[in-house]
C-alpha cells in the first residue's frame, strides 16, 4: 500500500475529505468521467490526527502507518459508496495518502488529465470564496484543475473542528 504518494496513473483524479463540498465534486468527476470513458481515482490525504483508528489499536500500541492508511480507505469507500453506486459503470479507484492533501494532489497532477476538488473543504473559514487546498490545486497543478461551486451559494459544510463550530452566522 503506498503511503506517500498517490497510486495513480492518469484519468482523473478528486480529493475528497468527507464534506458536502467534496460529494459534489465527486458527483461531477463521476459524471464527467461517464462521458469521457476515464478512471476516477478518489483521494483521501490524512494525518494521524485527522485518520480513524484502525481496527489493530489498543492503548499502548501504535499500530504502523499502513494500518492507519487502511482505515482511511475504509471510511472513504463508505463515504462515496452511494455515489459509486450510482455511477456503476466508471472506473473508481480509491487511495488513501499520508500528507498534506494539496501537497498530495499537486505531486499527483502530472499524470492527470483533470483534477477535481470542491470549492471548500472541512476546515477553514466560513465565507472565504475558496478553501486553502482547492486555491493551492488551482494555482500549482500540472493538469487542468476543475472547482465545483456548492449547489446551493449559501452552503456551506457541518463544522468538524473548533473553529469552525465556534463562528456563528452572525458574525
Amino acid at each position: 500500500m503506498t503511503i506517500k504518494e498517490i497510486d495513480f496513473d492518469g484519468g482523473i483524479l478528486v480529493g475528497h475529505d468527507g464534506s458536502d463540498f467534496s460529494d459534489q465534486a465527486l458527483s461531477w468527476a463521476l459524471e464527467y468521467g461517464r462521458l469521457t470513458a476515464q478512471p476516477v481515482t478518489v483521494v483521501r490525504a490524512w494525518v494521524l490526527t485527522t485518520a480513524p483508528r484502525p481496527k489493530t489499536w489498543e492503548p499502548g500500541y501504535m499500530p504502523p502507518l499502513e494500518d492507519f492508511a487502511g482505515a482511511v480507505v475504509e471510511r472513504l469507500d463508505e463515504d462515496i459508496a452511494p455515489l459509486r453506486a450510482e455511477y456503476a459503470g466508471v472506473d473508481v479507484r480509491t487511495c488513501a495518502v499520508h500528507g498534506k492533501p494539496a501537497q498530495r494532489l499537486i505531486e499527483a497532477s502530472e499524470k492527470a488529465s483533470t483534477v477535481v476538488v470542491g470549492r471548500r473543504g472541512l476546515g477553514g473559514f466560513k465565507g472565504l470564496v475558496l478553501g486553502s487546498v482547492s486555491e493551492q490545486v488551482v494555482r500549482h497543478a500540472q493538469a487542468t484543475v476543475i472547482v465545483v461551486n456548492p449547489d446551493s451559494v449559501d452552503a456551506s459544510p457541518g463544522a468538524r473542528n473548533v473553529l469552525d463550530s465556534s463562528l456563528s452566522d452572525d458574525a
